[in-house]
């Protein structure tokens, strides 16, 4: 349990940063500060509900197309999060394509990175500091 927990923190952490990001580098990008958490919430569980059935869906009918998997359900978790919350705005097809790609590396950066940062902490608290037998 702890550590569903641990990702799901882990998974929203990288969902908000991943929007974040994309709200500073696109203008027509606009993420309110008032409908921020929930559209965090709202992107990040459509696109971890979204990231596996669209990978079946794709393993099983077109396999070339696996590696778009990603980038297909950020595109869609966008989609569902601006229509249904007002936090999120975005407007332009270049928009739409910019914030796709920056969202999803963000995210999957964050999501590889984020957890080295957590275990780090989590291990030196566990483990406490050797002493160098060498030096007695």
């Amino acid at each position: 349990m702890i550590r569903f927990l641990i990702r799901a923190a882990i998974f929203l952490g990288s969902a908000a940063l991943g929007l974040w990001v994309a709200s500073l580098l696109l203008a027509d990008f606009v993420l309110t500060w008032q409908g921020f958490v929930l559209t965090v919430v709202l992107f990040a569980g459509v696109q971890s509900i979204l990231a596996p059935f669209i990978a079946k869906m794709t393993a099983r009918n077109a396999p070339a197309f696996l590696g778009g998997v990603g980038l297909l359900s950020t595109f869609v978790s966008l989609l569902i999060a601006s229509i249904i919350s007002n936090g999120l705005a975005i407007t332009g097809w270049q928009t739409w394509i910019l914030a796709t790609l920056i969202v999803w590396l963000v995210t999957a950066l964050a999501t590889f990175l984020l957890p080295m940062l957590f275990l780090r902490k989590a291990v030196q608290k566990v483990t406490p500091d050797r002493v160098n037998p060498a030096r007695g």
